[in-house]
């Protein structure tokens, strides 16, 4: 093999590099990771639109190293030298995911503590009880709706739609405005030219649920969010309040198709399903290692000129946290998938101040939604090769399009 490459010039001179929506376009995608490893080492240059370039950091170490140095790997987007210098442009597919906004996911510092306790004091004091049983009456219900039928597409009737309306339930929204919230959290995700439609949809939603909160506060999360005296103002009890449902929505849609799909394919789960011994915790654990829902996530900038992975990283330039390619880091990870079962030093829920808030009730769905389909779908079967299903074209979220299933009619 030859030895990796090195960067001369600038990272936003660089042309015809590997577009980062190409690293989970495919069945395979340590595929796409092997090769860049093979020609730029742990830490290589890709495209996030064109002439809008960044750093992938692939390898666990590094990616450990970005998300725990927070003075040198800062988290506020205003430190990206592309955007503050107007680079971007402000109808960017990148703005959902990667423009500044007012709240814990993209400050840093005293200003990120301030605004990440309200979400972490409400992760907590969200009873597990409630979670399962409001999951388990949505799962239930949505099942209930293929009664009589012997196939469906468990993304689009039944996984797409669990996390919203569990957490829009939480929240205080209906039904329908909860699957519209859903709908639009994936377009917002895929970050093609309905983005920011989508976003601005989904915004109204929200505000329209905590100025009606603000009026006449219910007995559910958005009155006890809205009222913590960390939030200042409306727009932070909005911004705080799209966190708390992005980050159960997000990863729980991805997490429990990628789930079903796992365990409908790999001999070691599917023959579970007929008394084999892999289960769906098992199987959870196995989807954080191998293929997680986010996949890559946006970003740190460097503060200062650095090196990283052998690499020139200059003041200003995104990393972008390459979460599977760093699962699959062959110097920590074994390509034994016996070995590891039950392995949880995975990185698919970040570290460092800015860990995901919402892995208990994350967990509590997928697992809940998993089981049910399981066990309610009789004669349960994939109704395609695994390796003709289509992945959501998004670099940030790794799940099938379609999840076509026929099942015995009950």
């Amino acid at each position: 093999m030859t030895s990796p490459a090195r960067v001369s010039g600038r990272l936003a001179d660089m042309t015809g590099l590997t577009p980062m929506v190409e690293t989970i376009a495919y069945a395979d995608p340590q595929a796409v990771y092997r090769r860049l490893r093979a020609e730029w080492g742990e830490v290589a240059p890709v495209e996030l639109e064109p002439r809008i370039n960044a750093w992938l950091v692939m390898g666990y170490q590094e990616l450990s190293q970005v998300l725990r140095q927070e003075r040198l790997f800062r988290r506020d987007p205003h430190h990206w030298r592309d955007f503050a210098e107007g680079r971007v442009k402000p109808d960017s597919p990148l703005a959902p995911m990667m423009f500044p906004r007012p709240n814990a996911l993209f400050t840093e510092g005293e200003e990120h503590r301030r605004l990440r306790v309200p979400l972490d004091e409400l992760g907590k004091a969200l009873p597990p009880r409630k979670v399962a049983r409001v999951t388990s009456e949505t799962c239930d219900a949505l099942i209930d709706s293929l009664a009589g039928k012997s196939q469906a597409d468990l993304m689009a009737d039944y996984a797409m739609s669990i996390p919203t309306i569990v957490m829009g339930q939480m929240l205080g929204l209906d039904l329908e405005t909860a699957r519209e919230l859903a709908a639009g959290m994936i377009t917002f995700l895929v970050g093609d030219e309905n983005a920011h439609a989508a976003n601005q949809r989904n915004e109204e939603i929200l505000t329209g649920l905590v100025r009606a909160r603000t009026a006449e506060p219910a007995d559910d999360m958005t009155s006890v969010l809205i009222q913590h005296p960390n939030l200042r103002n409306e727009f932070e009890r909005l911004q705080a309040t799209h966190v708390m449902v992005a980050g159960a929505n997000d990863n729980s849609v991805a997490w429990i198709a990628q789930t079903l799909l796992l365990m409908l394919t790999d001999p070691r789960f599917s023959a579970r399903l007929r008394g084999g011994r892999l289960g769906i915790d098992e199987a959870l654990e196995e989807v954080l290692w191998r293929d997680p829902p986010m996949p890559n996530f946006p970003a740190r900038y460097a503060l200062r000129d650095t090196v990283l992975g052998g690499q020139p990283i200059a003041a200003g330039d995104p990393l972008i946290l390459g979460f599977t390619a760093a699962n699959a880091d062959p110097r920590v990870h074994s390509a034994d998938s016996w070995s590891e079962l039950g392995n949880r030093s995975h990185l698919a829920w970040g570290a460092g101040s800015h860990i995901c808030p919402a892995q208990v009730p994350a967990r509590i769905i997928a697992r809940t939604a998993v089981e049910t389909a399981l066990y309610r779908l009789p004669g349960l079967r994939l109704a395609a090769k695994a390796e003709d299903i289509a992945r959501i074209p998004s670099p940030w979220i790794r799940a099938p399009a379609t999840l076509p299933v026929t099942f015995t009619p009950f």
